[in-house]
Order: structure tokens, then sequence, then C-alpha cells
């Protein structure tokens, strides 16, 4: 028996069952010193506004290459893996028709984004992303939170500082994705456990040299 003629426990066939378009949505976010925690946003080319950069999966390819795709062409970046973040599958989220949304999330390094086509990009607060189309501003909010709980949890999860940090830059990472000032003994006393001295101190600089941690492997 071949898969066209297999039915189900209703006596239909997979084509029997309507389906909806699927779309890739990505909140890439990154550090800016002046606004904290921001978000890429890319103007739309076929209607007025600014959206997540984003596409429709096409026929034989997997979501990750769809998102890998989307960041390339609407933004110029490239070597970003997000992670899937929840799908957005509300009847009335777009305009256009029955369209469900995998929205995905990554956080990178401000280097990261050097190569963006500034003239059809922006970086934009967070917190004021401006009126955005479908439910992207829904999917920004749930990566901010879903991002927030990461790193209250663990030393910068992203490794947005690379290997080695001192404890003052790590808690100010921390304090630009939470969005608010962190109590040093506490923040201290929450990251110790997970974090490694290296043995080497910062050099140069006013002051004393500070101690250099990394991540501790589990």
């Amino acid at each position: 028996m071949d898969n066209q003629s297999r039915r189900d426990s209703h006596g239909k066939r997979l084509e029997d069952y309507p389906r909806p378009s699927v779309a890739v949505d990505t909140a890439l976010l990154t550090i800016d010193p002046a606004q904290g925690l921001v978000v890429l946003q890319v103007r739309r080319p076929s209607g007025p506004g600014w959206a997540l950069p984003g596409t429709f999966l096409h026929e034989g390819e997997a979501l990750a290459d769809a998102v890998a795709r989307s960041l390339a062409d609407k933004a110029n970046i490239h070597g970003v893996l997000p992670r899937q973040l929840r799908v957005f599958d509300a009847l009335d989220r777009d305009d256009r028709g029955w369209v469900l949304s995998v929205a995905h999330v990554a956080v990178v390094p401000p280097e990261r984004l050097a190569t963006r086509v500034v003239e059809t990009t922006r970086l934009v607060p967070v917190n004021a992303p401006g009126r955005l189309v479908y439910d992207h501003t829904k999917i920004i909010e749930l990566a901010v939170a879903d991002v927030r709980d990461r790193y209250q949890a663990e030393p910068d999860p992203d490794g947005l500082l690379g290997d080695a940090f001192t404890l003052r830059d790590l808690r100010l990472i921390h304090e630009a994705v939470a969005g608010e000032s962190l109590q040093r003994d506490t923040f201290r006393r929450a990251m110790e456990g997970q974090l490694e001295a290296t043995g080497d101190t910062t050099a140069g600089g006013r002051g004393r040299p500070a101690e250099l941690f990394r991540r501790a492997t589990m």
C-alpha cells in the first residue's frame, strides 16, 4: 500500500486535510551599550513598517535552514543558530491567510551583526519595539522572557563575554539583559558556584587588577 492510499481512523488520506502555510520568525537580540537589550528588525520589502526577519518554509526545507535563509536574505547575517521558541498559531494572526509561525530566538555579541545591511535593518530596545506586523511584538516579549530566565539561572549562557571575564563585566552583561541593576553580593552568590577562577587577572587600566573567571565545566 503506497502512502497516498493510506487512510486514518476517519477514512481520510493526508491530502484530504487542509494545510496551513508555515513561516519562521526570529527575535535576534544583542546588547547595545547605550540602550541595553535590543532586537534586530528589518524593513518590510512589500509594505510599510518593520518586522522580525522571517520567511515562509519552502517545500522540503528544514526549519533551521529557513531561519538561516531569512537572516541571510533579509539582513546579511550568517552563521547564527537560533533556538526554537514556540509556535504561534492564532487563527487571526496573519491577514494573508492561515499561517503558523515557528518563532526562534538567539542572543549574539554585537560584532556578529557587523555585516547587517544598515539601510534596511535597525536595532531597537526590546521594551520599545514600535508597531510591528502580525504578532511580532508578542514574539519579542516571549523571547526576552526566555532569555532573562536563562540569564537568571546561568552565567552569560550565550557567551557574550567570551571565555574569560571579571565578575564586574559579568554582572554588567546580566544587568543589560535584565534591564535593571543587580545587587552585587546577591549576584555573586548566585553565580559563583558556576564559575571557576582562571588564575589570571586583568592587566593595565586603573585600580587593582581584577580576577578573571570562566564558566565552570559540568
